[in-house]
């Protein structure tokens, strides 16, 4: 099945027209694409979006961030199933190594580990950070992110933008509005620092930030990428901020050893 809007079709013109752009963006490698799927076919997905994601997803809810998620492919539809399929898919991989440019061939992850469908309801946000780059299962290195929004009618003072960091976190270099049928794709290092810090207050307590998160891998990586391997997500402050940096005990020892269980014993 084909997601993409026509204009799109040719995924490997796109790749080579975007190249450049991609590469050279700031505060890292990045691209937005707007409208870059199906209109139809994403309004599908978004009517299946589950509804009940604080009953059948995972439930984050600490200082850093306040979110609902789900990576289980059991408990979401069909046509979300589909929609993940054709992400994970040749095409799809191979357009976002060429567009990238990144040196090895990538890899989709069957797990969607801290992937899948996430949603944001009032309140809710998630801090600056750095992401994990090891999959605990297959031990790769993460490389790349794509989210596609999925919020008609959004606006920026519903909070919830993403907001790309330069590496020193002096300031925000960019803000992105989440909203529908947008796809940004972004290299994904230890100085790629990144979140939606500002919590949603949307008037319409029904309407939510909704959006599907992706991430692809490869086998090793350039060294300047990492200073710590592997971690766990990286949280910094804002300056002038009351963000918090403080991760809870339980998940730094259960990343060490579900990561030496799973991957360091032979």
């Amino acid at each position: 099945m084909n997601y993409l809007n026509e204009a799109y079709i040719n995924l490997d013109t796109i790749a080579k027209n975007h190249f450049e752009e991609y590469i050279n963006a700031k505060p890292f490698p990045h691209v937005v694409f707007d409208n870059f799927f199906d209109v139809d076919k994403l309004n599908d997905i978004l009517n299946e979006f589950p509804s009940n994601l604080d009953r059948i997803g995972i439930k984050y809810d600490s200082d850093p961030e306040k979110k609902l998620a789900s990576n289980n492919p059991d408990r979401l539809s069909k046509k979300i199933n589909e929609f993940l399929n054709f992400t994970n898919s040749h095409k799809f991989v191979n357009f976002i190594n060429k567009i990238s440019g990144i040196e090895r061939h990538l890899i989709p992850d069957p797990y969607l580990w801290g992937g899948g469908v996430h949603e944001l309801k009032n309140g809710g946000y998630l801090n600056v950070h750095a992401d994990f780059n090891k999959h605990p299962k297959m031990n790769l290195d993460r490389r790349i992110n794509v989210l596609v929004y999925l919020n008609h009618e959004w606006e920026e003072k519903f909070g919830g933008s993403l907001e790309l960091w330069d590496n020193k976190m002096e300031k925000c270099v960019k803000k992105i509005v989440p909203i529908f049928n947008r796809m940004v794709i972004f290299n994904t290092t230890d100085f790629s620092f990144h979140g939606n810090p500002e919590p949603i207050n949307c008037p319409d307590k029904t309407k939510t930030r909704k959006s599907i998160a992706l991430y692809y891998y490869s086998n090793g990586r350039p060294k300047n990428e990492v200073h710590v391997n592997p971690h766990t997500t990286l949280f910094k402050n804002r300056p002038n901020s009351n963000d918090s940096e403080k991760i809870t005990i339980y998940k730094k020892i259960f990343w060490k050893l579900y990561y030496q269980t799973k991957i360091l014993i032979k």
